[in-house]
């Protein structure tokens, strides 16, 4: 934005320069303070090493005496009795876990499997130490209740949530009493399938 601005001196002579020539001089000033507003000095730190690794969610299943094979044989099994098996479900990764859930399907089926009253009937008891001649040497939980062995279902307590941990399980399938002779030579192939999930990721 620009002025002017004409007065009559003595004489009658105009000022018109003056005026001007003020106005440059305010403009220089100007200049002076814009040169200070964006002068700044900077600093950063050095370099910092920042690894990122997830973790691993990881569960097995093994047979009780530490081998990898699973001989889960339910054969033989007569109307009123049962049979049990002994296995190991290890939480073999960093995380802790929400949850293990089973899933058991018939991969063979029979009126063993299709019979949800009167066939086979499953349970699963948890023992934190080893079992010693059928008996849990230390802590017992029921992590699955005896009930249809086709079932999709989260493990009650489980110790295996904990990383490291170990539910040392026994299987035990059982035919109620009520078979009749109908269940006579039946047979049925199972496939159990534990599955591990995750705890919810907390900030750190």
């Amino acid at each position: 934005m620009s002025a002017t601005t004409t007065t009559a001196g003595p004489g009658g002579r105009r000022t018109t320069a003056r005026v001007l020539g003020t106005m440059a001089v305010v403009g220089a000033a100007a200049a002076v303070a814009g040169l200070g507003t964006f002068g700044t000095f900077t600093d950063s730190t050095t370099p910092v090493g920042a690894p990122v690794q997830t973790g691993v969610v990881s569960i097995g299943l093994t047979a009780a005496d530490g081998s990898d094979a699973v001989p889960l044989d339910f054969s033989g099994i007569v109307a009123g009795g049962s049979v049990t098996q002994l296995v190991d479900l290890v939480n073999d990764g960093d995380t802790a876990l929400s949850d293990v859930a089973l899933a058991t399907r018939a991969t063979a089926s029979s009126l063993l499997d299709t019979d949800r009253v009167h066939g086979l009937q499953v349970t699963l008891q948890s023992c934190s130490e080893d079992w010693a001649g059928g008996f849990c040497r230390g802590e017992q939980r029921e992590v699955v209740e005896l009930g249809p062995v086709l079932r999709d279902l989260p493990l009650t307590d489980p110790f295996s949530l904990a990383p490291g941990a170990t539910d040392h399980l026994a299987v035990t399938a059982v035919l109620p009493s009520s078979a009749g002779d109908q269940f006579k030579a039946q047979t049925s192939r199972l496939s159990l399938t534990f599955t591990a999930t995750q705890r919810s990721g907390t900030a750190r």
